[in-house]
């Protein structure tokens, strides 16, 4: 069981998923972006362990491919202690979150998990409204009538 939570949010956005140990990084971001709301317009990356890994990266500095990796393969044999990870989603918007590891358990023999949002707390925010900071700013304006970017806002 994952718990995904936007970083520089207050009060809290999350999300609780639970995903089997098996899943691999290309998948955990296309789960990671139906539990948030995200419509995967940009680029991402994941950080485990001081190594980053990336969609499709073109060079080595940008971090390592995360298509077939599994995600317990760069957890293990961590699986006893709560363990957390970074997601980064829109390198310019910079919406950064931590991933925590809250539970593992053995699927048994001919189960299969499935992926589900188990709980989560307020909406994610809108694509592109310029990240933590751009957030606060559309929070005001559309709680606010008379802001002169009111209308904008809320299309």
């Amino acid at each position: 069981m994952l718990r995904l939570a936007l970083d520089d949010i207050r009060p809290p956005i999350w999300r609780r998923v639970a995903v089997p140990g098996n899943i691999t990084l290309d998948l955990l971001h296309d789960v990671l972006q139906v539990a948030m709301g995200w419509e995967d317009y940009h680029l991402h990356e994941f950080t485990i362990n001081g190594l980053r890994y990336t969609e499709d990266p073109e060079e080595p500095e940008q971090g390592l491919e995360e298509t077939g990796i599994a995600l317990m393969s760069l957890l293990a044999p961590a699986t006893e202690k709560k363990i957390a990870f970074g997601y980064l989603y829109d390198f310019g918007d910079g919406w950064r979150h931590t991933v925590k590891v809250e539970k593992v358990a053995p699927v048994p023999a001919g189960h299969d998990i499935r992926i589900t949002c188990l709980g989560g707390k307020r909406r994610c925010p809108p694509e592109d409204v310029g990240g933590p900071w751009g957030y606060a700013d559309y929070l005001n304006a559309i709680a606010d009538l008379d802001h002169e970017e009111h209308q904008d806002m809320l299309a």
